[in-house]
């Protein structure tokens, strides 16, 4: 029996929707925040986030996930071209690429950060960092805009896009020192480890050190800065895309306020924020879609 183009895309789009419900946690709480068509988009981006994810985390030698992840990028380009794809969630992704005009090297950005993560790896500097940050949530952060709509404003809101990339990315490095550590994986730049003093043992005790504190309250500083430089993406969003917006960065912005609570002690358990608390910071961004800031323009200003 052959399945029309359109079963075909409600299938896909079901499958993403399984996989966001069941997997993304934070994010699916502001996904519910949209409505049912950009909600549907979120919930395929999420899920080839997922996927993406998961090829790089299988057990393997890494050239076999290096070869995996070659061969998923030919699968979405092939998808995006129209063509046969064999992951399911593939034609709802390619719908929304091609109805958003989300520009597909952000996809292939994300898969590259994925491939950075291939083998640990360490980072000499901030801005071998960021090209890292960049890749695995600046560009996840550029398609969501381009999900919801913006206004540019000659590339402003992309570059207040990956500042908020900034921030939730190096509040997840702040969150899993101890964790990434146990893996072999250490995203603190070299030379700040060596400036603060902070070495592997430090990394992996079951308190934080003193140099250790102040490595992380230096970064905590930096995220600090990301996102409040970042709030200023919330008018430049289209409306129906701020509270998504603003319950992302609320979420994120408490936990690093509970890591900041905590003294910067993230050796001992892994810090969170409890649900009540991410349920309220859905429900006080919600009037951002009525009030406050300017609407956001029609096409072709605003990007959708």
């Amino acid at each position: 029996m052959t399945i029309s183009p359109a079963d075909q895309l409600e299938a896909s789009r079901r499958f993403c929707d399984e996989i966001a419900q069941r997997e993304a946690r934070n994010f699916h709480l502001a996904f519910r925040l949209l409505p049912v068509e950009e909600r549907r988009s979120m919930c395929a981006l999420y899920a080839f986030m997922r996927h993406t994810d998961d090829l790089a985390d299988e057990d393997g030698p890494a050239a076999e996930k290096a070869e995996a992840l070659t061969a998923w990028r030919r699968e979405l380009d092939d998808a995006i071209d129209g063509r046969p794809s064999t992951w399911p969630g593939l034609p709802a992704l390619a719908d929304v690429v091609r109805r958003s005009s989300m520009p597909t090297e952000l996809l292939h950005e994300v898969i590259d950060g994925v491939e950075m993560d291939i083998e640990p790896r360490r980072f000499a500097n901030f801005d071998e960092l960021t090209v890292y940050c960049r890749r695995v949530a600046s560009a996840v952060g550029l398609c969501c805009i381009h999900i919801w709509g913006f206004e540019s404003q000659g590339g402003r809101a992309e570059r207040l896009a990956e500042r908020c990339g900034l921030a939730l990315q190096l509040t997840n490095i702040l969150r899993d020192v101890r964790e990434d550590a146990d893996r072999g994986r250490v995203y603190l730049p070299q030379d700040d480890l060596e400036r603060f003093g902070v070495g592997p043992d430090h990394l992996s005790a079951s308190r934080p050190s003193e140099p250790l504190r102040r490595l992380l309250e230096h970064y905590a500083q930096r995220a600090l800065a990301y996102y409040n430089e970042g709030a200023e993406l919330v008018p430049l969003v289209s409306p129906i895309g701020r509270p998504v917006l603003l319950t992302i960065l609320g979420i994120y912005r408490a936990l690093l306020d509970e890591i900041i609570r905590r003294d910067y002690d993230v050796l001992a358990a892994r810090v969170s924020v409890p649900r009540w608390r991410k349920v309220a910071i859905a429900a006080r961004s919600l009037p951002a879609r009525y009030l406050g800031g300017r609407k956001a323009p029609g096409k072709p200003d605003l990007v959708s």
